[in-house]
């Protein structure tokens, strides 16, 4: 049933985004939207309008076009408040069903950045553990994480692709209760990129973290998350003074 749209104080092109963003939210992502020519029908609009609204859509990442195919609704990005939480608990809060492919884990030489944030002797190793994370069995982030070997001996003796933040806090003692994070838009390195199956330089989120217990680091993790799958929301309060 068509819904012409008409002229008034909103240019076309603004009103027919604002009936395909209302659209897109009421289908799953990944379902097709009707053709251009089809749209101009329903909506009593030019084809110029139509594919400058779509256009504005795309680019914002609501729609996907595929050329030869059509266009889809966009993946809605996991939207998370920073806050203290283990991977697993961030995406279990949002719906998502978390997983992970442990990529390599070895007591190495840490850099030393990471020497400095986890307060080590100059000779100490840690453990260096990469991990693949994924939500709803699609590619999430890359955790490149070090963790303090006096604080968790035999990490080689545990199963890694759940929580190492439960498993320092439940067999180590050593309650994950406090955290350092900074957050920078950056662009997907050529291997980082494969992992999260997008194309080198597509931008992503670069997290850098010193998790402490009891004011001990004991770990410092570097994370890049796809960014057209996650997003960060915080809550600001004006300061008084």
């Amino acid at each position: 049933m068509s819904d012409p749209i008409t002229r008034g104080p909103t240019a076309k092109h603004e009103q027919l985004r604002a009936r395909l963003v209302e659209l897109a939210t009421q289908l799953p992502a990944g379902a097709a939207l009707p053709s251009e020519r089809r749209l101009c029908e329903l909506h009593g609009v030019s084809r110029i309008t139509v594919r400058e609204a779509v256009g504005q859509l795309v680019a914002e990442g609501v729609l996907v076009r595929v050329p030869g195919s059509g266009t889809f609704v966009g993946e809605r990005p996991a939207r998370s408040r920073l806050h203290l939480a283990s991977f697993a608990e961030d995406m279990r809060r949002m719906g998502l069903t978390p997983s992970t492919v442990v990529l390599g884990l070895a007591l190495a030489d840490p850099p030393p950045a990471t020497r400095q944030a986890l307060a080590l002797a100059p000779d100490e190793p840690a453990w260096h553990l990469r991990r693949l994370r994924l939500a709803d069995e699609a590619p999430m982030s890359v955790d490149d994480g070090w963790y303090a070997a006096d604080v968790a001996p035999d990490l080689d003796a545990h199963d890694l692709t759940g929580s190492v933040y439960t498993l320092l806090g439940e067999v180590y003692g050593a309650t994950v209760d406090r955290a350092e994070q900074s957050v920078r838009a950056t662009a997907a390195d050529p291997d980082t990129a494969v992992l999260l199956g997008l194309p080198a330089g597509a931008p992503v989120l670069a997290f850098d973290r010193v998790a402490r217990s009891g004011g001990r680091p004991v770990e410092h993790t570097r994370s890049v998350y796809r960014g057209d799958r996650y997003e960060v929301t915080t809550t600001l309060e004006l300061g008084r003074g």
